[in-house]
């Protein structure tokens, strides 16, 4: 470690640890990256960090001290391992009680989260059928920690399991049944923790009696939208893998079926090319042909790119359609919560899509609108707008933290 680790490391000791009472270390390894927070128990104090461009020359670990200071740590080339590490070195000092892991594909076994044993983790190697890119890291991660501190209990909490809850009319595809019986081919969902997060938090800040029935609109890089009554998923946009659904950064979301056949006559692609072109050069880098940024896109549509312009206005009507058609799955519709990087900032992406939704009576004042973003949480709908509009910032850390406790009887 080199000496500004060191230093930061020990003026974290010389911090209040005593804030950090039971914490709970949550992981959110991705694909190239491992996002992670040691939570207190009354959820009120954390330290974050995140190792990124894992693999690469550049991959990093910036971390967040429990007393606020910035610490960046370097491990050109390191992957999941190195980077497990190191994290763990950093937070080691903290005591932490318990891991919870967030693993995106959990089937359909698993409708809750669970303790990890043996066959919980072979069932996460397994499904990376399911997730490629994603559930071999969730593994990794519940190993490493397995490696160093084999007592410790671990959590995996399923980005799949909150949408469990479907009824089969939302979850199984017209498709022979043998298939969903025998291969278990059907309409999962994701991004369940923060779907369930925002949706809870909705429900605890409106005025409005319940049940309630929200659409949380998720929308960042990845983006899926989710009907929610009574605190249960009763209908999602991602299906049986993160790339149905909403237009995305790189993914294209829905597209006809027939595409894969014709682009294989047309153009001699194989299955493998064709899923690669729609997961990582579709979506809006797809049709801007700059990034899959909005920033990016926003400020080159403001200077007249009609592919930007048209990008933002594909993004915001195929939102805008999926929301007003998820509408059907809700017994009452409360109001929408939009949450994400997207969903959190751009207020002109927000507007964007209500207008799509111009036949649902929905009232907002654009100032209310534009003056929540960078964390901001609060409503923006009018008094006389028939359902409401929330803006709340997504803390999924927090809510595997919460799950995590819960299931190891711990709150």
């Amino acid at each position: 470690m080199s000496d500004s680790v060191s230093n930061t490391t020990f003026s974290d000791r010389n911090s209040s640890k005593s804030s950090l009472i039971n914490p709970t270390l949550v992981l959110n390894c991705g694909s190239s990256s491992i996002k992670y927070a040691l939570i207190s128990e009354d959820e009120s104090t954390r330290i974050t960090g995140l190792a990124e461009n894992l693999g690469l020359d550049t991959a990093r670990i910036k971390h967040t001290t429990l007393n606020g200071e910035k610490l960046e740590i370097t491990i050109p080339g390191g992957r999941h391992e190195l980077a497990l590490q190191k994290i763990l070195a950093l937070l080691e000092q903290y005591h932490f009680i318990a891991v919870g892991h967030r693993v995106v594909h959990g089937g359909r076994e698993y409708s809750k989260a669970v303790r990890v044993d043996a066959h919980v983790l072979e069932e996460v190697k397994r499904l990376k059928i399911l997730a490629p890119l994603h559930n071999p890291a969730n593994a990794l991660g519940i190993e490493a920690v397995q490696a160093l501190y084999p007592d410790i209990p671990q959590v995996v909490v399923f980005d799949t399991a909150f949408h469990q809850t479907m009824p089969p009319v939302a979850y199984r595809y017209p498709i022979p049944k043998a298939l969903y019986e025998d291969e278990k081919i059907r309409r999962y969902g994701f991004h369940g923790t923060s779907h369930a997060y925002v949706s809870e938090r909705a429900s605890e800040l409106t005025d409005a009696t319940g049940p309630h029935g929200w659409l949380t609109a998720h929308l960042g890089n990845g983006c899926s939208a989710t009907a929610i009554y009574d605190g249960k998923s009763m209908d999602t946009s991602m299906g049986l893998t993160p790339l149905e659904g909403l237009m995305m950064g790189t993914r294209s979301g829905d597209v006809d079926p027939g595409l894969h056949i014709h682009l294989k006559r047309l153009l001699g692609l194989s299955l493998e090319e064709i899923n690669d072109m729609l997961n990582n050069d579709s979506g809006l880098l797809g049709i801007s042909g700059l990034s899959n940024d909005l920033r990016t896109i926003e400020q080159a549509a403001n200077e007249g790119h009609k592919d930007a312009q048209l990008a933002i206005e594909m993004f915001c009507y195929r939102a805008g359609k999926y929301l007003a058609s998820l509408s059907c799955a809700l017994p009452e519709f409360t109001g929408i919560v939009f949450t994400g990087g997207i969903g959190e900032n751009s207020s002109t992406t927000r507007a964007r899509i209500l207008e799509v939704m111009r036949h649902f009576g929905i009232k907002f004042t654009a100032d209310n609108n534009t003056s929540l973003y960078g964390g901001g949480e609060g409503s923006f709908h009018d008094d006389d707008s028939s359902i409401e509009l929330w803006v709340i910032p997504t803390d999924e850390e927090c809510q595997i933290a919460k799950e995590t406790r819960q299931t190891l009887g711990l709150s």
